[in-house]
């Protein structure tokens, strides 16, 4: 199996998202986008660069919202989250580079909700490889993959961005 090529990813999320928000009447110079640390911070930052949004960029470190801390000897590395800008009815665009589970979007929006309350939050994804277990969709998804459950993909960053496909053996 190949792995997508980000660039033209972020070109059709880029085109994708633009109409969403057009669609919400949220003019850019008011919506607030907000990466997943790592992949998702990687990805925002392209995104928001290509953009021009006028509001600085929010990162989420989403370790202690998660689930399944401290299982399997988890041990999070913790980054602090930074969202620079009033949450409350505000549209936040919230990116990762993958959606698998579900889990990571819990937790982003337990962790989001903390800070205000949005008036909507888009999902914007690079890749949706399917295998949800919590019910989460994506607003805005650059690609679909189907991968068996052995296998992963991953975002490599920050400079430059690819995808690699492993086995989680």
């Amino acid at each position: 199996m190949t792995t997508p090529e980000v660039t033209p990813l972020l070109e059709r999320v880029q085109h994708d998202l633009e109409g969403r928000l057009q669609a919400l009447d949220a003019p850019l110079d008011e919506a607030a986008m907000v990466g997943i640390h790592t992949g998702g911070a990687w990805v925002a930052r392209a995104l928001h660069q290509r953009l021009g949004l006028a509001l600085p960029l929010g990162t989420l470190d989403i370790a202690f919202y998660r689930d399944d801390v401290g299982q399997a000897g988890l041990n999070p590395q913790v980054r602090p989250s930074s969202l620079p800008f009033d949450v409350d009815d505000r549209v936040i665009v919230l990116v990762d580079d993958v959606l698998h589970t579900g889990r990571t979007v819990r937790a982003a929006l337990n962790e989001i909700f903390d800070y205000g309350r949005p008036a909507a939050v888009l999902l914007v994804v690079l890749v949706d490889r399917g295998g949800r277990e919590l019910p989460f969709a994506a607003d805005v998804v650059g690609t679909r993959l189907s991968l068996p459950r052995h296998r992963r993909i991953k975002l490599s960053g920050p400079e430059p961005l690819h995808f690699i496909i492993q086995d989680t053996a």
